[in-house]
Formats: structure tokens, sequence, C-alpha cells
């Protein structure tokens, strides 16, 4: 059976998460979906990374099996036409090799969090980004996060629901953009990382927020690293705001697509 890469976008605020789940929708039911409509049958596909409820993507990854040889391109239109009006895309796909996989293949993944600090709620940004109505300072922000940069044991900052069997990861990259705006300014987290645990870039993030807003010291953020306790963690954000923005491979699927 033909195996294809699918690249993916979608706004996760109507979903339960990535995964698919009987009694509530989520991004991979929709997809299976749309491919039982052009393959009349049950479709099992598999993601670089399972998302939860309300996080969006705007280069997630996955991979399917059919048993038409269908022209890459033409596949995806149909796959589109088919998703409507979920807000869910392919942007991209590709042939790729019968034992390529989407997650065991993968040797990073990038993430994006927006956080926009203003008084006014947001509007046409709801769900997009999370909001706090006070100031933040970038220098401190960022001296806390260059502690968590490299290999550590992450417990602090791991859900306590998290299947990963070692909480030991190593944190390619955690740089944060500030970017002026007339209402205030937005603060853009760059994650890269080989593999993230549960709940690792909210939990950064929203301690990481409380030393933008004075509340915590960056070596606070040392602390909490050191202490792997739970308990130490600063608040986890809300999943606004937060994208799957790219998976890395060997060799890009994608190119040329």
């Amino acid at each position: 059976m033909p195996r294809y890469a699918l690249r993916i976008e979608y706004h996760g605020a109507p979903f339960a998460g990535w995964q698919r789940q009987a009694d509530q929708p989520s991004v991979q039911g929709a997809i299976e979906a749309a491919l039982a409509k052009l393959e009349p049958r049950d479709h099992t596909i598999a993601a670089a990374g399972r998302t939860d409820a309300g996080v969006h993507a705007t280069a997630q990854v996955a991979h399917c099996d059919m048993e038409k040889d269908w022209e890459p391109f033409r596949l995806s239109e149909a796959l589109n036409w088919h998703l409507k009006p979920a807000p869910v895309a392919i942007t991209a796909c590709a042939r790729v090799a019968d034992d390529w996989h989407a997650r065991f293949s993968a040797i990073e993944r990038r993430y994006l969090f927006r956080l926009i600090s203003r008084r006014a709620p947001l509007t046409v940004e709801t769900g997009l980004a999370w909001r706090v109505n006070h100031p933040l300072s970038l220098a401190p922000m960022q001296e806390a996060a260059n502690h968590l940069i490299g290999k550590h044991d992450f417990t602090t900052f791991r859900s306590s629901i998290c299947q990963a069997e070692s909480p030991v990861k190593t944190l390619d990259e955690l740089r944060i953009e500030e970017i002026a705006r007339p209402d205030g300014a937005e603060f853009r987290f760059h994650l890269r990382a080989r593999s993230f645990l549960h709940n690792q870039v909210r939990s950064f993030v929203g301690t990481l927020e409380r030393v933008g807003a004075g509340a915590w010291e960056p070596d606070d953020v040392k602390a909490a690293l050191e202490a792997r306790d739970r308990a130490a963690c600063g608040p986890v954000c809300p999943p606004d705001g937060l994208y799957l923005a790219g998976v890395g491979y060997p060799e890009d699927p994608f190119a040329g697509a």
C-alpha cells in the first residue's frame, strides 16, 4: 500500500485534541473520516505529536496508507474537499517509503507560543493567543529561559499524567521574541527539541510569564528545575496560543512538494 506524508494545519478550538476519541471531535478523526470518503474502509493515521485540546498546528505531520496509487497533489486536494467545514487543511502531501513513520522518523519538533500583553480582551485573536492584562519584561524571561536549555530532568515541568518513560529531555532552543503592538506587546516563545513531555511547553510559558511579571526571579526557575518536583512549577498556561510549528526529519519529505 503506498504511504503518504501529510503536512497539516488546524485550529484546535473545536477539537478535544489530535487523538481520535469515541465521543468527542478530534483532528485525527476528521482526517480519517475524510480518507474514508476516498477509500471506504477504516483508516488509521499516525502523527508526529499528539496535541491537546485547544492546541493549534501550522505544520503537524502525519502519514497514511492508501490502496490506490494517488498523485500527492490530487490526494491533498481531495482530502481538503472532504475536510470542509472543519478548520483542518492539508498543506502538503508527498509519497514516502513504506517504512517512513511520521512519529518515529522525526528528529525534531518545533513549537510556537503566542502571549499577548494588553489591557483589552482579545476579539479577533480569541483562542489564538494567551492574553494577560499586565506588562511583561523580556530580559528576565529570557534569562530564566536560558536555565531550561540543555539536557535536564524536567520532572517539575511535566504533567502528572505524562506517559513518557523518562523525564530527561534535551531542550535545544527556548527563544523569546518581543513584537511591539499599538495595544501592548506580543511575546513569541520559540521552542525546539527532539521530543517534549506532556504539558512541558505550557508549564514553561506559564512559569516564565511569572518572571516577566516580576513575581519570580530568573534564578527561581533554575531552583524549580533542580527541585524535580511538580509542585515547584509555576502556573500552567492555557492552550490558547500554542502551535505545533514544525517537525524535522533527516530528509524533508515535502521538499519540492
